[in-house]
């Protein structure tokens, strides 16, 4: 099983240094336009000194390579390090036709195939850009600050010198870009269905339970709580609150089913980006 794990992983890097260098020579950089992170600032640093893309982006990307290997170890930052070398191997001797002259298709498919190949090579283990390591990394000293602010802070100085280098007209695309790419980036890691997260406290919680878990065939967890003072005028009575993760087209159904049992019930709903395991598909013969 760890040889087919770690192949796939190799598969997935592949493709995605294969998809992220088609939407750079393919569509970026005929056009002049940038992406974000350790990408956008290579090609704003290729555009100044005409040093070649692959090497500056395998060189720029080095120290967040060493600041992986400190904190997230050996094994992710030699995946990494090999994941880059190979984007800037593609970068140096494929060669891709460009595909449209048109700069609104160019930003927005040239973001979607960067995005494409940045998600593949993480879903492998890997990073394609130093960016997301250092953010990370700034997030957790901060605290207080979370990963995406860090890096959303850290594109808007790349564009801002985009506008200013390249003019404001291939910096607005660029943005664009970054907007598609980063849309791409969240299909690949979190797919096309997205889940909720239900919270469900009332007095009825067995039946409640039994409905979910019999009725509509999913699975739930029960924890066991108190109440604060609630409208029934009970303090520290006790409560079972269920949990359960449900597609967003499940999400009216379970809710109905709940209010049927106990009208007063508290529901809350959160976004799920991701999950593993467990009983997310219904149960056959329901």
């Amino acid at each position: 099983m760890k040889y087919k794990a770690a192949l796939l992983d190799t598969v997935l890097v592949i493709l995605g240094i294969f998809s992220a260098g088609f939407g750079l020579k393919g569509f970026l950089l005929p056009s002049h336009f940038i992406d974000g992170g350790v990408t956008g600032i290579s090609i704003l640093v290729a555009d100044l000194t005409h040093t070649p893309l692959s090497i500056l982006i395998f060189f720029i990307n080095l120290p967040f390579l060493f600041l992986g290997y400190r904190k997230l170890g050996i094994g992710f930052a030699i995946r990494s390090a090999l994941a880059i070398a190979g984007l800037a191997v593609v970068l140096a001797f494929i060669k891709f036709p460009d595909v449209t002259p048109d700069k609104l298709l160019t930003a927005i498919f040239g973001g979607v195939f960067i995005g494409a190949g940045i998600g593949l090579a993480i879903r492998g283990g890997a990073v394609l850009d130093g960016t997301e390591i250092a953010a990370v990394l700034v997030s957790k000293r901060a605290q207080i600050v979370r990963v995406s602010d860090v890096i959303l802070i850290l594109n808007v100085f790349i564009f801002m010198a985009a506008i200013f280098v390249l003019g404001v007209e291939k910096g607005l695309y660029s943005i664009l870009t970054y907007l598609s790419a980063s849309k791409m980036i969240d299909l690949i890691l979190n797919g096309l269905e997205q889940y909720t997260g239900m919270t469900v406290v009332s007095t009825k919680g067995e039946e409640i339970r039994m409905a979910i878990t019999q009725n509509l065939g999913r699975g739930v967890t029960v924890y066991q709580g108190k109440s604060g003072y609630g409208k029934d005028g009970h303090i520290n009575a006790p409560r079972e609150i269920i949990f359960t993760v449900a597609s967003r087209l499940e999400v009216p159904l379970i809710k109905r089913e709940i209010l049927s049992i106990d009208p007063s019930a508290f529901i809350v709903q959160t976004s799920v980006d991701d999950t593993t395991g467990g009983l997310l598909k219904r149960k056959k013969g329901h």
